[in-house]
Parts: structure tokens; sequence; C-alpha cells
């Protein structure tokens, strides 16, 4: 008689397995054909006699054994936990589909579906044929007519109306954050913030989602690619859908996205697919195609936005198991195109390139002791000996775990991206510096940060600036620097930067800093300074950046107005300041540069840093952040009382002309960055072209120039 078949429950789907049931998934896992998916392993097996009878079916029937993959990420959104129940509410309006008929812990066995996958005959990037596109957004069409009542309770946050289509992409965003970034977050953390990606880009998304048209709610399957299509053998019916677990009940212009995206079409074939499916539904839901010209878009925007953790997350996993130059070739690749796929609906204004792409890969493998990434050595700079406390070993430390840092650690500027790590042994948190590769910089630097910062710890004044520890480089020819952190000794604390403005003692503070550099020996770091003329070489620089702008740049600046690099240079030229003593200069006081720690202010980035006017560094300070007249005016008394007078005298006059020559430096620099997309996700950036029209308007009467009757008004302020 063979074995009594399991008992099943009401829905037909058997209870908690018994040992016979495990006994024959383990025969499944030995001598199953197998098949890998994202989430499942799949084993195919024919059914012995006393296993057909267990599982009340024929014997030599073949089943499908999914087991849930324990190393499998979270990388999609599920709506339901128990795919069987999907199973078996889809089958009077699909009776074709798999069936579940049993289940355990982190397994089911299905029925099995005969046929090949879709991807086997017709891979991704192919066009399909018209009648197979049609049968695909038939059977999305066919979906909407199984009922709410007949689907598993949905989640207590779901949108409690059935036509309500921005809510219901409102929750989608909000679950890909909750079910996807978040669970990964610590792990990848790291690198998506070494990738310009926002911890909160998903909620920032969702709070974005825009005014949509109405639609019913359906059931939707939302995975429906090449892989989860089943051709099948039978001439009735030629294709199957598989893999519900992802299945969901929304806005059915979703499922449409998901499948457009995910299908891999041809660019020239979404129109037809597009029009299929409105066809399709006009026959069975009139009303799902409401507002499609519009609102597909919206859903097509989140499919690639979400899509980018999956995609990155997938790939650095990858690499973990198969590091090669090829492999992280690959990667780079797949990274490179999900970022530009996202970078619109995320908002992500400043995408990485290729080697910077390619670095953050590499760090993120060697942190994790990936065979052929490991960071096995580095070329130290010699310019820089290594302090007595901080050698070689405490190097290779640093980097070692750089790529490990969680999001929070790191931090991605202008022109570099630092790192916060602990080094075992060291008393203080070190930060690891590396240059960004292919960014331009508009305002060039003149001396070496590394040598300021000794400089300044040589000299023994009150300067609170980091300490250069260690200076050189490592694969693939990325250069670093080492520098002790400034920051909150708890490093998992974000820094605090004054970004409304000083207090009243830190404006003492920093003036304080500020005459303490007058004391550094400049010419340690720059032995031809200290000539006259600073101002003049200061304009010609400016003149010299107008002159090197791109193309673009340089026409939409007539077209608002702003002189050409040879009429700036006349009208600059009427104004000279008094000559000076000069000192070491920080060169670029933004508040993002400066760090409140331990109730003072901390000074970091001193790549900018030159020999000039002491001045001038506190006038772009000013420029740079919002400082109040009454604290304006505080710190240019203790300024001038704090300093001899060959550092201050005639600055009462001499002030304006650097505030006017910063004014008019930030009208070219800020443009050319809203022309470039250069830094946009700085956060001295992001607030500089935000108030674009203010400077445009200010810098052209710093010039004594009118605005333009031909100029477009508006122009300025679409720019940003």
């Amino acid at each position: 008689m063979g074995a009594p078949p399991l008992p099943r429950p009401v829905h037909g789907v058997p209870v908690a397995p018994d040992d016979r049931l495990l006994s024959f998934v383990a025969r499944a896992t030995r001598c199953g054909t197998a098949t890998r998916g994202h989430h499942n392993r799949n084993y195919v097996l024919e059914l012995d006699g006393p296993e057909a009878r267990l599982l009340g079916r024929e014997p030599g029937t073949s089943v499908t054994v999914r087991i849930r993959r324990a190393e499998a990420l979270p990388v999609v959104i599920r709506t339901w936990d128990n795919e069987d129940e999907i199973l078996g509410a889809v089958k009077d309006a699909l009776p074709h589909v798999p069936q579940c008929l049993a289940k355990g812990p982190r397994f089911a066995v299905h029925s099995y579906v005969e046929g090949v996958p879709l991807s086997s005959v017709c891979a991704n990037g192919k066009p399909l044929d018209t009648l197979l596109v049609r049968a695909l957004v038939g059977l999305l069409a066919q979906m909407t007519r199984i009922r709410r009542s007949a689907l598993p309770p949905l989640p207590l946050h779901w949108p409690s109306n059935d036509t309500d289509s921005q809510a219901f992409l409102r929750t989608l965003a909000h679950l890909a954050d909750e079910q996807i970034r978040r669970p990964n977050w610590t792990a990848f953390g790291g690198l998506f913030a070494a990738l310009g990606i926002p911890e909160d880009a998903l909620i920032r998304l969702a709070e974005r989602t825009p005014a949509m048209t109405r639609r019913p709610f359906s059931l939707l399957h939302a995975d429906l690619h090449r892989d989860n299509v089943i051709v099948s053998y039978g001439e009735s019916l030629p294709l199957i859908c598989v893999d519900w677990e992802l299945a969901t009940y929304g806005d059915p212009l979703h499922d449409l996205a998901t499948h457009l995206v995910r299908m891999r079409y041809p660019d020239h074939q979404w129109p037809e697919v597009i029009g299929a499916w409105e066809e399709a539904m006009r026959r069975v839901r009139p009303a799902a195609v409401n507002g499609l010209g519009r609102d597909l878009q919206h859903y097509l925007d989140f499919e690639r936005a979400q899509s980018v953790f999956p995609d990155v997350m997938r790939v650095a996993q990858a690499l973990e198991h198969t590091y090669s130059q090829k492999a992280l070739d690959e990667a780079t690749a797949e990274v490179e195109r999900a970022l530009h796929a996202a970078a619109r609906p995320l908002g992500l204004r400043s995408l990485p390139g290729p080697k910077e792409i390619e670095r953050a890969l590499h760090r993120w493998g060697a942190s994790r002791g990936v065979p052929g990434a490991q960071v096995v050595g580095w070329t130290p700079d010699r310019r820089l000996p290594l302090p007595d406390d901080f050698g070689e070993r405490e190097v290779l430390d640093a980097l070692s775990v750089e790529g490990a840092a969680p999001a929070g650690r790191v931090f991605k500027g202008t022109a570099h991206l630092n790192t916060v790590v602990r080094v075992p042994g060291f008393c203080h948190p070190v930060v690891v510096r590396r240059r960004l590769p292919d960014v331009t910089r508009r305002e060039p630097h003149f001396l070496s940060e590394h040598a300021v910062l000794r400089s300044i710890e040589e000299a023994k004044v009150a300067v609170n600036a980091p300490k250069a520890l260690a200076l050189g480089e490592t694969h693939p020819n990325d250069g670093f620097a080492i520098h002790t952190y400034m920051g909150p000794e708890d490093i998992d604390r974000s820094p605090d930067h004054p970004v409304h403005g000083l207090l009243p003692h830190e404006a003492d503070g920093l003036v304080d800093q500020l005459c303490a550099l007058t004391r550094v020996d400049y010419r340690h770091v720059d032995p031809a300074a200290g000539e006259p003329g600073f101002h003049s070489w200061l304009r010609h620089e400016l003149v010299r950046l107008v002159v090197a702008l791109p193309r673009k740049t340089q026409q939409l600046a007539r077209q608002l107005g702003l002189p050409d690099a040879g009429r700036l240079d006349q009208i600059l030229s009427r104004q000279e300041v008094s000559h000076r003593e000069p000192s070491l200069l920080h060169g670029d006081l933004n508040p993002w540069n400066l760090v409140r720690r331990d109730g003072g202010l901390s000074i970091i980035d001193w790549e900018m840093a030159f020999v000039g006017d002491p001045l001038y560094d506190l006038v772009r300070h000013m420029h740079l952040t919002p400082t109040r007249p009454e604290t304006r005016d505080r710190m240019f008394r203790r300024w001038e009382r704090n300093l001899p007078p060959e550092y201050t005298r005639d600055w009462r006059k001499d002030w304006q002309v650097y505030r006017r020559l910063e004014v008019v430096r930030s009208a070219y620099i800020d443009l050319d960055r809203i022309v470039t997309g250069a830094s946009l996700d700085a956060p001295n950036v992001r607030r500089a072209v935000a108030s674009y029209a203010v400077t445009l308007e200010v810098a052209t009467g710093a010039l004594g120039l009118p605005v333009r009757a031909t100029a477009n008004p508006y122009l300025a302020r679409a720019l940003v």
C-alpha cells in the first residue's frame, strides 16, 4: 500500500513535515537536477512510489523542491511570507501555475511545470516575438480577475483605499528602505556612502511621490522576467508564470514597470509592449489604464531607484567568491550602469566614474580578506616620515579595515573620500583620505597638505589641526593620506559643523587660531612666498580660472551678464590693497572644514592652504560661512587686537575688496558646478548652488555691471 499521504488542512497544503518528507527533501538535494535562483535553490526530482503516495501524485511525476537560500541577501520587497497561499489564490484564474504540495521550514514542494525558461530560448536584450509579448501581457491582465478576498491578509500599513496609486507607490518606497536598505546597511553602508548614495535616499524618494491617477488595485506578480516564464511543451498553453514569492497587491501599472525593466526588452520594443498591455487591460479592467502615459514613468523611476541597492550588493558579494581583475572590471561596469539608472530618481547629482567605483569595490573586498584583494603592502611616500607611534603595521591595519567602515564613518567631499577607522594599539581614531579620481578642481592647490600639517605641528602653535601620520599609495595606483581624526571621540557620532554660523566663543577661538598661524614659518612649505603683490596674484588666479572654464560654462556666463576673462581683469584691476605681512592661510574655511570638539573648533582639510595676506583668510571665511554683522565686527576687533600692526594695517578699507573678489569667484565657480554637475553632493556645494540667483545678483553689482536687458530674468533661477 505504501506510506499514507500527509494530512492536509482545509487550504490543501500539508501541515508541518514529518520524517518522510524531510527524507525526501534530503534525497532531492542529493539526486535532483539543481537550478539556483536569487532567493531559492530548486531541485527537480521524479517521485518513486512511496513519495508519490506521500504527496498525492502518480509515481514518476516530477516535482520541484524549493529551498530558501540561507545565505541570500535580503534584497527584495515581500508583501506575504507564504508563497503557497498566493499559488492557491491564483489557481482558478491561472490553473497551470505550480501548486504547493507540501512545505516545511525554509522549503516547499511544488508541482513541476514542464517546459523551458523563456531566458533559455530568448536571452535578455533580444526582442520577443509579437505573439509572445501579447501572451505575457495577457498573463498580467488575467491577474486582475483575482479578488482581494481570495488573497492572504495585507499588512496593516497597506493603503486603505484600493485605488490610491500615490499611497501605493509611497508604500513601496518605504518598504524598499525597510526590507532592502536597512537590513544590509551595516555590511554595505560604507560602500554606498563611498559611491555617493545617502542613507535616506529612498525615504526622500517616498517624500517626493507625485500626485497620480487612481487605478483599481489587483494582484501583481511583481517579478515577471524571462527566468520566471516557462515556455511549455503544449500547444494550447504557451507561457506559464512561476516564482510568485514576491507577488503583491496594488496598482497594476507597477507590474508593467517591473516587467519592462526586468525583462530587459530592447529599447525599441518598449512601445509595443506598453501598447499590448494597454490593449489587454482594456478588455479585462479598463480603469487600470487610466493615466498610463503620465504615471508609468513614476513606477519605472522607482524600479530603477530601488534596484541600485540589490544590484550593488550582489556585485560586491559576488566579488567575495570570485575576485580577479576581469571580475572587478565587470563588477565596476554593472555598478556604473545601476548608478546611472538610479541617478535621476534618487537625485544623485554627482556620480563616481569607473576608477572611483573600481577602487571602492576593491577596498570593500580587501576589508573582508578576499583573496587577491587583501592589503598586503603599500608604497610609502618618503616626503613624510612615519612618526614613532604610527609605523608600517599601523598603516596596514588602517588600510585593511578602511573598506569595512560603516556609512556613518565615510565622508565624501568635493575632492576626497574620508574614512574614519580605529587602529589597534593607537590611542586615537584616524581618518584615511583618498583623493577622488576624475575630479576636476577649478581652484588649484599650491602646497602639499602633509607638509602644511607637519609645519603646524612642528611650530607648536595653538592651532587645532590634524596630525599627518602617513602618506603613500596602494593598488591600483590609489594614493592615500592618514591623519588623526578631529571629530568626536565616539566615531559613530556625526561630526558637528557650524553650518549656521559661529557662536561667540567659537568666533573668538577661530580668530585666535588664525592669529596663531602667523607664527608658523611659512618658508618651510613655500620658500618663494612672501613677495608683495598678493592681491594682484589673487586677481590673476581668478582670471586664469575663468579662462580655463569649459566653453559651455563660459557661454552661459555671458548670457547671465558675467564678463569674459579680459573684461573681468580690467574691472578687477581698478582696485588694490595695502601690503600686509604674509602668513600661512587655510584658504577654505567653510563650515564643513570646521569641527566642533570639546567646546572649541578644529580646522580640517588643509589642501587649499597657501601663503598670503592674513586678512584674506578671515574675509573668505565670512563669505563662505553665515556671519551676522555683530559676529563679523567681533572677529575683526579681536583679530586686530591680537596681531601686530604689520599684519592688520588698512584692513578697514581693504576687506571689502577681498569680499567683492570672493563673491565674483563664487559666481563663476558655482555656475560651473551647476553646468558640469561637479561635486553637487558635497554639502557646501549644495548650499552654494541653491542660492545662485542671489550670488549672481551680488556679483554683477560688485563688478558695477547692470543687469543685461537681453538676459532671461528667470535663467539664473532655472539653473538650480
